[in-house]
């Protein structure tokens, strides 16, 4: 099979996924909050979020919010609290498994992952927890690492929660920005 086509269907299959998220929320809307949470949580967790496609998921949630009234804040909380979450499961998971995570899928077929988010914590620390939740694949690495060095749990947390609350906003913002939805 051509590279493009999978990828077309890959594409195709996670826009199927975030039509069917977003038909059940505007159908259901008292799920929203429930749902952001579970999607920001996926996002944030090691492992998970290599496969969710959240971030699609959540900007086009932000959209609702301005097209058919739902309320921000709640979805900002979900959001926010969600990856506060994912996390803490993902420093503990690095403090309890150490270094033999590595040998668990699917840091095994990434193997650049682990390494990378070593790297990055090393030279930025307390710092790098805030900013590794905005960089993609760094976003559930960086925790773990953090917990596999034994980074300070005080430290983490503060790190983790202030990232975690400036991350909410800006993935559900613009989209409730861009459909009209006024502060």
């Amino acid at each position: 099979m051509d590279r493009r086509a999978g990828s077309h269907a890959e594409d195709r299959a996670i826009g199927d996924l975030t039509d069917a998220v977003l038909d059940f929320i505007r159908t259901h809307e008292i799920w929203a909050a429930p749902i952001v949470l579970a999607l920001a949580f996926g996002e944030s967790l090691a492992f998970v979020s290599l496969v969710l496609p959240s971030t699609v998921m959540l900007f086009a949630i932000g959209g609702l919010i301005g097209a058919s009234g739902i309320g921000f804040w709640s979805l900002w909380a979900a959001a926010s609290l969600g990856a506060i979450l994912g996390d803490w499961v993902s420093y503990w998971l690095g403090r309890r498994y150490q270094r033999r995570i590595a040998g668990i899928w699917p840091l095994t077929r990434h193997p650049a992952l682990l390494p990378t988010g070593e790297a990055f914590f090393k030279r930025w620390g307390v710092m790098g927890v805030f900013v590794g939740r905005f960089f993609g694949p760094l976003r559930s690495v960086v925790p773990l690492v953090a917990g596999i060095f034994a980074m300070h749990p005080v430290q983490f947390q503060i790190a983790n929660v202030a990232s975690a609350l400036v991350w909410a906003a800006g993935i559900l913002m613009p989209g409730a920005l861009f459909f009209g939805w006024r502060l």
